[in-house]
């Protein structure tokens, strides 16, 4: 498999740097890799290829499968997300990676479907067709490059309050963060999503026995921010080399109040 493609993008884009002293396993995929965390039993960030001019439109399937490169016991598998309104949310958005010929494609689509590119997603977030869901299609359509290529790279970010559930903490948070290249100048964009209302519930279900019913209770919508990507470095012990750099929103352009903008519609996007 080939996995995350450095020079995918015309000026070269390396994957996230963990911490000094932070372990990841690098399982790579085709048209993306995953940095993997074994201790949290979660990839830590995922980084995804994607080529807009050549995307292939597959069935979504359902094969959801334990990835065989890790161990099961080190990866959250199909327990955690029975008997309850958490949902198998895609870190790589299934239809990203799924370009190239026939068979490339395929390859793509079955590869997303690790659970290794999972995380517990409150089916509220992960179900409805709002803004994250389809952030990287805005992000093709509003960059303008010539190519149709973007780099994304999404992950969850680890608290040490996210709630404790059948073994796994579960994120309150995810992050994303979009790159392009126009004019032989690298572009990036940072967001965040909140989900913690609707994931606090699992904080009470310390025995691991209760079940609950989707939708119960309601706790209200998640969130989504576009913030700088040094907040996101920051959030998640991880470096991201020139992304800093060429953030279309940096700390040094925004006030401490309007950091963190809120979005509420793809027209509220800075790119």
């Amino acid at each position: 498999m080939s996995g995350y493609d450095v020079d995918f993008l015309a000026q070269p884009l390396p994957l996230p740097v963990p911490a000094e002293g932070r372990d990841l396993t690098q399982l790579d995929s085709t048209h993306f890799s995953i940095g993997f965390d074994v201790h949290r039993l979660l990839a830590a960030f995922t980084a995804v290829n994607i080529d807009g001019a050549q995307l292939v439109d597959l069935g979504r399937g359902d094969d959801w499968h334990l990835d065989a490169r890790i161990p099961a016991d080190q990866q959250t598998g199909p327990e955690v997300y029975a008997r309850n309104d958490l949902d198998r949310g895609h870190l790589v958005r299934r239809r990203d990676p799924v370009w190239g010929d026939a068979a490339t494609a395929q390859r793509a689509n079955v590869d997303t479907f690790a659970y290794t590119n999972a995380a517990p997603q409150s089916s509220a977030f992960n179900q409805k067709p709002e803004l994250w869901l389809g952030l990287e299609d805005y992000v093709l359509g509003a960059t303008e490059a010539s190519d149709a290529k973007v780099s994304v790279f999404t992950g969850p970010v680890f608290a040490s309050d996210d709630p404790l559930y059948r073994g796994t903490h579960i994120p309150q948070r995810f992050w994303k963060i979009a790159s392009w290249v126009i004019g032989g100048e690298l572009q990036a964009t940072g967001y965040v999503l909140d989900q913690t209302a609707l994931v606090a519930k699992y904080r009470r279900d310390a025995d691991d026995s209760r079940e609950f019913a989707p939708g119960d209770p309601q706790l209200g919508a998640f969130r989504t921010f576009q913030v700088p990507i040094d907040d996101i470095a920051s959030l998640t012990a991880l470096g991201f080399g020139p992304l800093v750099a060429a953030d279309r929103i940096s700390r040094a352009t925004l006030g401490a109040e309007d950091r963190w903008i809120e979005l509420d519609s793809p027209a509220a996007l800075r790119f």
